[in-house]
Formats: structure tokens, C-alpha cells, sequence
């Protein structure tokens, strides 16, 4: 799809002017700096002074009959020399009375200078040449105003809107037609936009790409600064622009006073952005929509390292974002960190696969626990290979979740893995399917229907305390008889008997499973 950007009319370079038919009907002929006929062309001059030079301000095609330079070789090459001082784009002489044939003089100095130095064999009125050449100019400008201000207008609709980072850069990249990225002053990726394939390709090769463009412009990748006060926090850069230059760095421009604008008005600052960044991809590795192959050049981006490592699945529960990432930059180890939907906050840790995994995730805990209140941290098994992350993560998350599920009395390591979960965890597992919904109904039944609830935290103490008596009593502040009568009373209703070891597993796992689905 052509953007409007891309459709602007790209600059008139020295080529594009000689291959005017008003020009080629004068017959042009290059003699001097054929190579440099690709410069811009800013405007066009009709100027017969020897110190043309002095007028100019750069990028100017200058048209002469060269009538006060004829006779004076002198003159003609300190005519050449004034003009690239001046770094006029090049100068096109009309042969005729003063020069009937391309003076040698000018010829070789507008060589070694580098200067496309033109002869018309056929000349004709230059009013006729800059008319032309100035109206193209006049239009494109026009055209590239019109277009910087609807830009800006789209682009302060959606800040005043209160729209996310990641809407102002899906409008730049409409408007661009390629990838465009946003980074930190260390080339680490905060945000993207553009179509996924073309976007992945970029991030690829992303810290070597970003530095060899990182200080230059052209090839299409073009970048504006970040900033504001003196101070520079970021990049945004076109990848691959395909239209024309200027038009492009106008575009980024406009979007570099976006995103400052949005930042200033409370969108987040390049550490939030990468908290975002973060967040989308751990995300988006949780929900395994996209094959983490896919993510590969994205985690790269994103300053991860993903080469020759062990990646360990860490899910945390009270604890948040910042206050991990604070912690995992005080141990010194390379990970993301972001908060998922349910309020649990995702940590992944990148080790070199010589380090020992469940030691380093146990001082990560322990660490933790010491720079506030203890969280849950719960862990999945380290996995040597990206792909499994997914997996690990959403693992990770069930020890999580299944945790939270437990009772107090349950004793928990400093880092909880899948075997500290047991049967609640496989339970949790398992809590949707139909099978297991209908086991918990029908073992429940009798005292479901009744809707006893004090019967059924008694059952629950109960079975948690391991069919203890005297510790379910205390915990429910009755006599011993009282509790004989309920626990009677339980028995009847459900047609069990809790002293059979079997009948009592039945009715605990039962139990769990409907907690589970409750809550």
C-alpha cells in the first residue's frame, strides 16, 4: 500500500532537472562531474556575476551564458571554485557568443571539484527552465506542510484522547509504510509498530543494524531524537523508509513531538515503556498465541539475552514490577519483568548455562524477601531451550495460582516448583475439565444442596489437618462432642464414612477440586 508520504513528489535532483523536456530540447551535455548528477536541487538561478558564490546558500542550480567570464581563464575557474564553496548543486552554461564550445578551463576545474558542470548546445530562455523547475518545488513544499500538519493533528488527536504509546505508533507507521521502532540511548527496544513480518525481520539483527545506522541517515532508516530540557532519553527510527528522504524526516520529526508530547502529559516514561514492552512480550509468551520462535527477535531486541542460555519461568505473587526489577538489577541478573492481567507479575530470568539455575532463583527469593514483605515466588523447571519457555512460564503460573488456592498450615519452600503443589496442583490443573467438575458435584452433593456452608469449612479443616479431631475443634473454637455430632452430620449427608482412608481421599480430592472451580 502507497502512503501519502511515499506519494509526495521526491526531490529534483540534478538528473531528474536535465531529463525536463524543456532542458533535453536544449540538447544538455555533461562535460565535468558526471558522478555527483544525484545532489538535490534546491532552486534554480539565473547569475552571469564572477562572485555568483557569495549569494548562494547551498543546493542551487545556477544557469549563466558566462558573458563576464569569457577571455579571463582566471575568472572562469575562480568561477567554478565560488560555486562549490557555495555547494551549489551544479551549473548549466548556455553555449553561444561568449562560449561557442565548453571552455576547458571551467571544464577541468568543475572536475576536480566535483561539480556537474552542464553545456547547452541548443540554448533557450532560462525564464523558461527555473519557471518549471521552481513551480515543482513550490508544489512539493506546499505538499509536504499540508502533510507534516495532518500528521500532527492526527497525532495530537489520539495524545488529547488519552490513547496509549502504542496507537501514536501504529498512525506513524500507517503513515510511514515500514517498521518503526523506539529505543533507549543503549538501542534497547522499548516499542515497535508496522506489519509483524517486516518488524521481526528488523529486530532480527537489531543491536547490530541499530548501531550501524545509529550515525548516519539514509538507506531508508531515518531517526529523530528523543528529548526535552537538554537532556536526550531515546530514539525513534524509520526502518526502511521507501519514500522520499526529506518527507521522512519530516514524518519522524513530527512523531519525536508526539511522543515527548505524551510523555510529558503523563504516557509513561522510556522506563515505563520498557516495563510495556516487556509486559507485551512476556504476554504474549504466556498466552502461546505466537510461537515463541516468532518472539525470538523481539526478546533480542529488548536486550535480552536469548544465545546459548537457560531460561528459568518465575511467577511471583505480592510483589510488583518495580520492585522486582529493582531487585533483579541488585543480584545482577539479565531477565524481564512484567505484570500480567491477573495481578501476578511475570519474571524470566537469562543464565549462562553454566550457572546453577535453582540456586540462583532461591537468592533471587531470598533477596526479595529481604526488600519487603515476603511474595510467593513460584518457579518452573529451567529450560535450555527458547521454545519451552512458554510452557515454563504458564507452569510457573499454576504452582502460582495453586498456591494462592492453599491453607495456611501449608508449608512452602522459598521458591515453590510444581512438586511442593502436589495434588492441589494437580487439581488446579485440571479444574476445567468436565470430568473433574462432575466428580466434585457428585461426591458434594448432599451437603451442596443444603448449602451448609459451617458444615463445609469443617469438612475442609477436617481433611487439611488430616482428619485431626482435637486440632479441628480448636480451630473452630467447639467441644469435642460438638464437633462428633457435626462431622456425624457430615457423614450422613454425603454417605461416607471419613474414617475409610479411600472414602476420605474421594471426598478431600472432591473438595479441592470444587474450591478450585469456586475461586
Amino acid at each position: 500500500m502507497t502512503t501519502a508520504l511515499e506519494s509526495l513528489e521526491p526531490a529534483l535532483s540534478v538528473r531528474q532537472v536535465l531529463g525536463l523536456e524543456r532542458v533535453l530540447a536544449g540538447e544538455p551535455e555533461v562535460v565535468a562531474g558526471a558522478d555527483h548528477l544525484d545532489r538535490p536541487v534546491r532552486w534554480v538561478h539565473v547569475a552571469e556575476a564572477a562572485d555568483v558564490g557569495v549569494m548562494l546558500s547551498g543546493g542551487e542550480m545556477v544557469l549563466t551564458t558566462g558573458v563576464l567570464l569569457a577571455g579571463d581563464e582566471h575568472k572562469q575557474a575562480e568561477y567554478i571554485r565560488s560555486l562549490h564553496r557555495a555547494e551549489a548543486a551544479a551549473v548549466v552554461l548556455g553555449l553561444g557568443r561568449a562560449f561557442p564550445a565548453p571552455p576547458a578551463v571551467m571544464r577541468r576545474t568543475a572536475e576536480r571539484c566535483g561539480l556537474p558542470l552542464v553545456v547547452l548546445h541548443r540554448p533557450f530562455p532560462f525564464a523558461e527552465l527555473t519557471e518549471e523547475v521552481q513551480s515543482r518545488l513550490v508544489r512539493r513544499k506546499f505538499a509536504a506542510v499540508s502533510l507534516s500538519e495532518s500528521v500532527r493533528t492526527a497525532l495530537t488527536g489520539l495524545i488529547t484522547g488519552g490513547a496509549p504509546l502504542q496507537a501514536l505508533l501504529d498512525e506513524v507507521a500507517q503513515h510511514s509504510g515500514c517498521p518503526v521502532v523506539v529505543t533507549n540511548l543503549a538501542h534497547r527496544v522499548l516499542a515497535t509498530a508496522g506489519e509483524r513480518p517486516a518488524v521481526d525481520d528488523v529486530l532480527r539483527d537489531w543491536e547490530r543494524i541499530a548501531r550501524q545506522a545509529g550515525g548516519r541517515q539514509g538507506d531508508g532508516w531515518i531517526r529523530a531524537e528523543l528529548g526535552g530540557r537538554g537532556e536526550r532519553w531515546g530514539r525513534i527510527v524509520l526502518c526502511g523508509f521507501r519514500g522520499d528522504t526529506a518527507a521522512g524526516r519530516l514524518l519522524a520529526d513530527r512523531a519525536a513531538e508526539a511522543l515527548v508530547l505524551h510523555r510529558m502529559l503523563g504516557g509513561g516514561s522510556a522506563a515505563s515503556w520498557e516495563e510495556q514492552s516487556a509486559q507485551s512480550l512476556l504476554t504474549d509468551l504466556v498466552r502461546g498465541a505466537v510461537p515463541a520462535r516468532q518472539l525470538l527477535p523481539r526478546a533480542r531486541a529488548a536486550g535480552l539475552p536469548v544465545n546459548r542460555r537457560t531460561f528459568v519461568p518465575l511467577v511471583v505473587r505480592g510483589a510488583g514490577p518495580q520492585r522486582l526489577d529493582r531487585v533483579l538489577r541488585l543480584v545482577g541478573l539479565p531477565g524481564l519483568v512484567a505484570g500480567l492481567a491477573d495481578g501476578t507479575t511475570a519474571v524470566l530470568l537469562s543464565l549462562a548455562r553454566d550457572q546453577d539455575a535453582d540456586a540462583l532463583a532461591r537468592h533471587f527469593a531470598a533477596r526479595l524477601r529481604q526488600e519487603g514483605p515476603a511474595p510467593v515466588v513460584a518457579a518452573a523447571a529451567a529450560r535450555p531451550d527458547w521454545d519451552a519457555v512458554p510452557a515454563g512460564l504458564r507452569e510457573a503460573r499454576h504452582v502460582a495460582d495453586a498456591v494462592a488456592d492453599s491453607s495456611d498450615a501449608l508449608e512452602l519452600p522459598a521458591v515453590v516448583r510444581l512438586k511442593d503443589v502436589r495434588l492441589r496442583g494437580l487439581v488446579r490443573l485440571l479444574r476445567d475439565d468436565p470430568h473433574v467438575q462432575s466428580f466434585a458435584e457428585r461426591e458434594l452433593d448432599g451437603l451442596l444442596r443444603a448449602a451448609d456452608d459451617d458444615l463445609l469449612a469443617v469438612l475442609r479443616t477436617y481433611l487439611a489437618t488430616g482428619r485431626n479431631k482435637s486440632r479441628t475443634a480448636q480451630l473452630h473454637h467447639v467441644s469435642r462432642p460438638a464437633l462428633y455430632r457435626r462431622l456425624e452430620a457430615i457423614q450422613t449427608r454425603l454417605g461416607v464414612d471419613l474414617d475409610d482412608f479411600e472414602q476420605a481421599a474421594s471426598v478431600h480430592i472432591a473438595l479441592l477440586a470444587h474450591d478450585v472451580q469456586q475461586g
